[in-house]
């Protein structure tokens, strides 16, 4: 009788012992899905370049989504770049699923620009019990170091670091510490670059080997082919601007194809006109071919000094000038020579803002109808 009883208590101890390490395995998934919450800043002054137009993003209600910048990384609204990719986004509650899929018939959620939200802290939630599910395949996103990384949620909407969207999106990322700019750009291979330390005072675009001084390459030498610290060519810059322009090179006369510096990126200025005196300007980068910036101008276009408007009205000097110097962390009473002007550019009618902040120069181009930012340049006056 005591044997079968020390036995029967042997096998409720093994039965104990294994419920234990069961309930232990599920206390650990349990843990591992956590959802968590913390400080994050929402940065509305940082630009986002897809292959070299600047993108606004916005949520499913029409409101626009600024980026994220949290854990040393950017992030960048989930929905938004699904439907850059061209793919329907859905969400199901249920599953708390993101899916994207097949091909998009619709167009992009349209919405307000938001020109009065400033950088600040924001309350943000590690979201490990999401699921991205990319055409049907299970997505899972890791960093530089290969750390599992979550989507995270804000405000309604689903973000992901910048890594994992390039990843996504097959395009290579880069970070511009001085213009605050956020690039993603076709990719020639399969290498997403790091931009996990986004928010450092470094700038990735920047060439890790030196290079040979603009100042020092010629215009022979340009003709030659790519230049040290260049990608591509000249001619391959200047085949960019003219597909971009929609013009052929026997349609226009090049005055200007010279190698620089731009805030810390390598570009081609590549200069030309047409034959009824149509100027055009463009900033190619020259290790990725995208175009940075450009500019159109028709030398004996009449300018109507109030111009007409039928789609719907202009944002006005005051909001153009409040939209630049918020982009910028910065209030009219801190600035000198505070300027702001209505302009059409390249058919599209835009506000040119100008003023000075210490030793730097700000320039701005900005929609007149939108407030989006068209371009933003600043420079050193000393340079």
């Amino acid at each position: 009788m005591k044997t079968k009883t020390l036995k029967a208590k042997s096998r409720l101890g093994v039965l104990l012992l294994a419920f234990v390490l069961i309930a232990g395995l599920f206390m650990v998934g349990a843990a591992a899905a956590d959802v968590t919450t913390f400080t994050a800043q929402l940065r509305p002054n940082v630009t986002i370049l897809v292959d070299g137009t600047a993108r606004t993003f916005y949520n499913a209600q029409g409101q626009e989504a600024h980026a994220i910048y949290a854990d040393g990384t950017h992030y960048l609204p989930l929905r938004a770049i699904g439907e850059l990719m061209g793919k329907n986004v859905n969400w199901d509650q249920t599953t708390l699923t993101v899916s994207l899929s097949g091909t998009r018939t619709t167009g992009a959620v349209q919405g307000t620009p938001d020109t009065t939200t400033q950088t600040q802290s924001v309350s943000v939630q590690s979201r490990p019990d999401f699921t991205i599910m990319v055409d049907g395949v299970k997505k899972t996103f890791a960093d530089a170091q290969g750390r599992t990384v979550y989507p995270l949620l804000y405000n309604g909407t689903t973000y992901l670091p910048v890594r994992a969207v390039g990843e996504l999106m097959g395009k290579t990322v880069s970070w511009n510490e001085q213009t605050a700019t956020i690039t993603l750009a076709a990719s020639t291979g399969n290498l997403v670059t790091d931009a996990d330390s986004f928010g450092q005072n470094t700038n990735t675009t920047a060439p890790t080997t030196p290079v040979t001084p603009p100042q020092a390459i010629t215009g022979a030498t340009q003709q030659a082919g790519t230049q040290t610290g260049a990608k591509i060519s000249v001619e391959t810059a200047k085949s960019k601007a003219l597909a971009h322009a929609g013009l052929a090179a026997d349609q226009v006369t090049f005055v200007q194809q010279k190698l620089d510096w731009d805030d810390g990126r390598l570009v081609y200025e590549i200069e030309f006109y047409t034959a009824d005196y149509k100027e055009y300007d463009y900033e190619i980068d020259a290790t990725t071919g995208a175009v940075i910036s450009y500019d159109y101008d028709a030398e004996y276009y009449a300018r109507p000094t109030t111009p007409t408007n039928t789609n719907g009205s202009y944002i006005g000097v005051e909001k153009a000038k409040s939209i630049a110097l918020g982009n910028a962390g910065l209030t009219a009473n801190k600035v000198s020579r505070l300027r702001c002007w209505l302009e059409r550019d390249d058919g599209r009618w835009q506000y040119n803002v100008e003023f000075y902040y210490n030793t730097m120069e700000y320039e701005y181009e900005i929609d007149a109808y939108t407030g989006t930012i068209l371009s933003r340049d600043v420079d050193s006056i000393y340079d």
